[in-house]
């Protein structure tokens, strides 16, 4: 199947070509001194800008000239080599001189009609930029069952998916190097759909010593806040934290079940949720252990992900969400599965006024806001797709499954799936930065106009 696309594609890459090369023949004149001038602005022609780097040519000389004979040839465009390309490869096929890259203050295609023809010239091209055409090939993807992945230009298509589909197309897929903090139940790490992405410390291993000296010995995968041990699966009662592990990092293109936000990610285990639900004082130890581990080992942790709530205002989880802040983390937080204003009744975790929490609501496939949704033009940040969402899911051991569940719980991981992604195409920004390009890149939505703060839906298809 994948083959087949790349055939397809690189047809239609060369008909593109071929059009293009034959339209710009025809805005082009010759003249006597050896050189074509542009009919047309370039703004005008039928080659985008956006395809190729600007005020850039890749240039063939002829062999045997001088170099003060090239020297004319790049003053006609006042252009300058900034590199040579002369590979072993080029040298085994005979070719000694190799290729030069040009910069110009010329536009490329007015440059490119001045030295096109010129005699010297083998030939002159835009040095064009070429995307990656990746769709992933997982079932619960292409049956058109993972609505929140999709985009208004993937197929299937859905205008209210998180636009992933759209990011991948464009060769952003995510990046082992970035890791993200569930701090949720337990997830099944041994899960066909998310071995792959789940973090194994190297720093600890299994050896009944705290290596690294951080007060949990062994903790592989994470550690297990609820019992106070380093297994942070215990079976199939582990289902919320599998399917929010799902959304962040399910592995994309492999063919089977789903696929997450980012088809490369790490996810570290940090459970505090067990059969009972969770105590604030939990909760504030799991949130400090992903602290640790970015302080304590320069971990790239851009993000936890909290699809949780409930209780009142706690100092103690407040402070240590503040800081987490100050180690650069975002805190993305569900809004709360009530139906009911935030700003009328604040809703914790999501409405403390730590600068680093994203606080995120639900919409469904068709773009309203979920029924079950809480919301609040000021006290809810962004709406996620949240309803009816297929994810991973723990089954027998040795084995995986997938199912769908809905809530703002759901809707989370796709946030925090977005931060990851942006993470891993913007290496070394703040948490500011990462939480300002979330929002900022939200898509009005008429459901969510006065429900929340940007009045808008997650994109992540510019990341």
């Amino acid at each position: 199947m994948r083959n087949q696309k790349l055939i397809i594609a690189a047809a239609g890459l060369l008909a593109m070509l071929i059009s293009s090369c034959q339209k710009q023949e025809e805005i082009l004149t010759s003249t006597k001194e050896e050189s074509v001038q542009l009919k047309t602005t370039e703004s005008a022609s039928t080659v985008q800008a956006s395809n190729y780097v600007p005020n850039e040519l890749i240039v063939k000389f002829k062999k045997g000239l001088s170099g003060e004979v090239k020297n004319k040839i790049l003053a006609r465009i006042n252009a300058n080599i900034s590199e040579k390309i002369l590979t072993k490869t080029m040298q085994r096929f005979g070719d000694n001189e190799g290729i030069v890259v040009i910069h110009m203050p010329l536009a490329v295609l007015e440059a490119l009609g001045k030295i096109k023809r010129a005699a010297e010239i083998e030939y002159a091209e835009p040095n064009y930029i070429y995307q990656h055409d990746v769709l992933s090939n997982d079932p619960y993807f292409t049956n058109s069952s993972l609505w929140g992945m999709y985009g208004d230009a993937t197929s299937p298509v859905n205008q209210y998916g998180c636009q992933a589909g759209e990011a991948w197309a464009a060769g952003h897929t995510g990046s082992s190097s970035v890791y993200i903090g569930v701090i949720d139940e337990g997830a099944m790490y041994a899960h066909s759909d998310l071995a792959a992405n789940f973090w194994t410390n190297p720093f600890d291993p299994v050896d009944g010593v705290d290596n690294d000296g951080n007060g949990y010995k062994d903790d592989i995968h994470g550690w297990d806040f609820d019992k106070n041990d380093n297994t942070t699966f215990d079976g199939t009662q582990d289902d919320h934290g599998t399917h929010v592990s799902g959304t962040i990092g399910a592995v994309g293109g492999n063919g089977i079940g789903v696929a997450g936000v980012n088809w490369k990610v790490k996810i570290i285990s940090a459970k505090f949720l067990g059969r009972r639900g969770g105590t604030t004082a939990n909760a504030i130890k799991a949130v400090d252990y992903i602290t640790d581990l970015k302080t304590r080992h320069s971990l790239n942790i851009p993000a936890t992900n909290n699809s949780w709530g409930g209780g009142g205002f706690s100092q103690g989880l407040k402070d240590a969400i503040d800081r987490a802040n100050a180690a650069n983390i975002l805190f993305v937080a569900a809004a709360g599965n009530d139906g009911a204003s935030n700003d009328l009744t604040l809703r914790y975790p999501s409405s403390y006024t730590s600068a680093n929490i994203i606080a995120v609501a639900s919409i469904t496939s068709s773009g309203a806001l979920s029924s079950f949704s809480n919301y609040g033009v000021n006290t809810v940040d962004i709406g996620a797709p949240g309803s009816g969402i297929y994810s991973t899911l723990p089954s027998n051991v040795g084995t995986s499954s997938y199912g769908s569940y809905s809530g703002t719980s759901m809707a989370t991981p796709h946030v925090t799936g977005g931060v990851a992604l942006y993470a891993a195409s913007h290496p070394g920004v703040s948490a500011a930065t990462i939480k300002a390009a979330i929002l900022n890149s939200a898509v009005p939505t008429s459901s969510l106009s006065g429900k929340c703060v940007t009045g808008g839906r997650l994109n992540v298809s510019g990341f």
